[in-house]
């Protein structure tokens, strides 16, 4: 069965930096994508970034410039750069993969446990 463990969140200062890590094991025969999405008690799920198997990338507004997110195919892993950080960036971030068990099977889509980022003085 897949499964994807996050790893890199913890407190920070605004203006500072975290990566974060998701990695994806299991039986998984192709990736589609990869992302991550955040989440804060009370609003809605925000979809931070994304990229692709084409490699093409995707991010909300609110991170435009100050994220960056990346992949390493051969761990099936996704990074998750944050840079500049905010206090408004705090939640808990959640990494996904899309993708194939086997060639012919359906599209899934698995979810890593959350890891809190909280932005602070």
């Amino acid at each position: 069965q897949v499964q994807l463990v996050e790893s890199g969140g913890g407190l920070v200062q605004p203006g500072g930096s975290l990566r974060l890590s998701c990695a994806a094991s299991g039986s998984i025969f192709s990736i589609y994508g990869m992302g991550w999405y955040r989440q804060v008690p009370g609003k809605q799920r925000e979809l931070v970034a994304v990229i692709i198997s084409s490699g093409v990338t995707n991010y909300a507004d609110s991170v435009k410039g100050r994220f960056t997110i990346s992949r390493d195919n051969a761990k099936n892993t996704v990074y998750l750069q944050m840079n500049s950080l905010k206090p408004e960036d705090t939640a808990v971030y959640y990494c996904y993969t899309r993708g194939k068990g086997d060639d012919r099977g359906p599209l899934m889509t698995y979810w890593g446990q959350g890891t809190q980022v909280t932005v602070s003085s």
